[in-house]
């Protein structure tokens, strides 16, 4: 553990102290897994500049840029195969993205750095992956336990995840509900994600996510469905540990061990597909 958070710092700080070369042409691929969508960039030259959170925003603006939920960096690694690192719409370096995941693991092996089974780094640690077809399933860290309150449930599955039960999501304002939560007193600046979730019948769950660094509702997300169908479990709102995930931008699933307090074996299952390719001009 202390070896590889070694690595991220010493990663992290040479993304403050690298000099990089601009005037630069470099490819890019927008991905997008259930709508939630991202900007992959293969960084294993070093020529992308990483610590330029202004133009990484510039990336993500839906108007003047490429647009995207994020962008995510493929980085060369000692030990797995590749490094992930993901930034958040606002150009700031972002905890782990599920579905980024699931899309950088297609996005390495459309590169030709893997094949049908893979290990890579992120920022909450290692994660294991397997593709077939257009489909990814991907290992979620373990989840040691679930903070229930009266109203909400609070957990982290690689990212903080604040959990509402309603009725019915359909006539929901995520964004603006969102929005009244993720900054509360109770998160503060750092923020976290908020997702309301509808349990439909035992094993299909509807959730809407407002993601904290889009500042907006996304179409779906990795970390928050996985949010969603553990808190859905641990509350007793369902009893299978194989949930079927329904977002605005198409269904998930969900799979997992309960052990203990918490889960382990947890795993995030769903298509990917590239969107279209380019080429940044930096």
């Amino acid at each position: 553990m202390f070896s590889f958070f070694n690595f991220l710092l010493t990663s992290f700080l040479s993304m403050k102290i690298k000099r990089y070369i601009y005037n630069v042409n470099i490819p890019f691929f927008k991905y997008q897994g259930t709508g939630n969508d991202f900007v992959m960039i293969d960084n294993r030259k070093d020529e992308f500049p990483l610590e330029d959170q202004q133009r990484i925003a510039a990336i993500c603006d839906r108007r003047f840029g490429v647009g995207a939920d994020g962008v995510i960096v493929l980085q060369n690694h000692n030990t797995a195969d590749f490094v992930m690192h993901y930034f958040n719409a606002d150009g700031q370096l972002g905890s782990f993205c599920g579905n980024g995941g699931r899309c950088v693991v297609a996005f390495a092996k459309h590169l030709g750095i893997i094949d049908k089974q893979t290990n890579f780094a992120a920022f909450d640690g290692f994660h294991d992956a397997t593709v077939s077809g257009n489909i990814v399933s991907l290992s979620m860290r373990d989840v040691d336990h679930v903070q229930k309150y009266p109203t909400y449930t609070f957990l982290d599955t690689g990212s903080p995840h604040h959990v509402e039960f309603v009725k019915d999501t359909k006539n929901l304002d995520a964004r603006t509900q969102g929005a009244l939560i993720a900054h509360n007193d109770t998160y503060g600046d750092e923020g976290t994600n908020v997702n309301f979730v509808a349990v439909i019948k035992d094993r299909h769950i509807q959730v809407r996510t407002f993601e904290r660094g889009v500042e907006n509702e996304t179409l779906s997300c990795g970390t928050g469905v996985t949010a969603a169908a553990l808190a859905a479990f641990s509350t007793g709102k369902v009893t299978n540990n194989n949930i079927e995930v329904h977002t605005l931008g198409g269904d998930l699933t969900v799979s997992f061990t309960p052990s203990g307090k918490g889960f382990s074996n947890i795993v995030l299952t769903g298509p990917t597909e590239l969107v279209f390719s380019g080429t940044l001009e930096l």
